[in-house]
């Protein structure tokens, strides 16, 4: 199947946020009601742990509640309080060569993806972050050079906490360093296991293992694919290959002193490029964040995507992937463990 990706340049949020919550709202709502109205939280709910855990997001929250028509079911939505599960596969890892860089990939079913890197500029501060409900970030980087990323951490286990992507956005728009963001991180409370990598332009960085069941462990491991600090879930483990990525990567960042540009290769080629699209983890994007420089890239193979707060410009390529057979919607079609 084909997927556009597109680059959209808005400031503050307005018409091109409310016409691509038109185009994607549908999709959403059938997955926020799968499990039926009954099993998710109030507006209410949302609103306070809102203001208890992030509340400076509270007027970008109304804002966008406004544009998406002001409906108890679209607020619920896009608190993203305690939504309903959503897996993903992925490879992180920093290199900290002559200059730091975040480099990982996005592994994750085309017709799940929002498509859409946003540049916008919400509270004060510009940011570039790849889009997931409309809101939320997988990965991304503010102009004080914080870069942040996502993997799913390998565990079934849900409970109270906000989607991980809402938490990556309010880092981006608020925080400026590594030690910032892992004091977020430690304070607001996640609804499923992540791995959340986090670099400034210093060089400053952390991987923090969240979880809504225990304690946030904070590692300054540079790595970090589909697993904790050991796997968990075995079935999914082995359809991620997870542990062979994690051995990939450690191994090059420590027995090879190679060029930034052979290491973003690296993540263009097996094991780390996934096209197991058949169960959801095909690789959608290869993101690479320079915080230095401010500058990122979105790579696939044989081409390259650059972004700027310099010199930002509304764009797009259309990808193609392989045919994608079945998969569950957001999630993972459990293997026989």
């Amino acid at each position: 199947m084909d997927l556009i990706f597109e680059k959209v340049c808005e400031a503050d949020a307005g018409p091109l946020w409310q016409a691509h919550f038109a185009r994607l709202w549908p999709a959403y709502k059938k997955w926020f009601l799968n499990e039926g109205i009954g099993a998710r939280q109030t507006y209410l709910a949302g609103v306070r742990a809102l203001k208890a855990y992030m509340p400076e997001l509270m007027p970008t929250y109304d804002r966008l509640c406004e544009l998406a028509g002001g409906g108890d079911l679209a607020a619920r939505f896009l608190s993203f309080y305690r939504p309903p599960l959503y897996l993903s596969g992925c490879s992180q890892a920093i290199w900290l060569g002559e200059e730091p860089m975040l480099v990982r990939n996005y592994d994750y079913a085309p017709e799940l993806s929002d498509g859409i890197i946003w540049d916008s500029c919400w509270n004060g501060k510009r940011v570039t972050a790849t889009s997931d409900g409309m809101w939320g970030v997988v990965d991304g980087m503010n102009d004080s050079g914080l870069a942040v990323s996502l993997t799913f951490g390998g565990r079934r286990v849900v409970g109270e906490g906000f989607g991980v992507p809402l938490i990556l956005r309010y880092i981006l728009e608020f925080c400026e360093t590594a030690k910032e963001a892992v004091s977020v991180l430690k304070r607001v409370p996640c609804h499923m296991a992540y791995n959340v990598t986090v670099v400034d332009e210093n060089g400053h960085h952390a991987t923090a293992y969240l979880s809504p069941d225990r304690d946030i462990v904070v590692s300054d491991t540079r790595v970090a694919t589909n697993h904790q600090e050991y796997v968990e879930w075995h079935g999914h483990a082995r359809a991620t290959a997870t542990v062979e990525r994690e051995r990939f990567l450690l191994q090059r960042l420590t027995m090879h002193d190679e060029p930034a540009e052979k290491f973003i290769r690296a993540f263009l080629k097996p094991p780390l490029y996934s096209t197991n699209f058949s169960k959801g983890f095909g690789t959608l994007y290869t993101a690479v964040y320079w915080p230095k420089q401010k500058k990122s890239e979105i790579r696939w193979p044989g081409e390259v995507w650059r972004h700027s707060f310099k010199k930002p410009n509304a764009s797009k390529r259309q990808i193609r992937y392989p045919d994608t057979t079945k998969y569950s919607i957001h999630g993972f079609n459990d293997p026989q463990e």
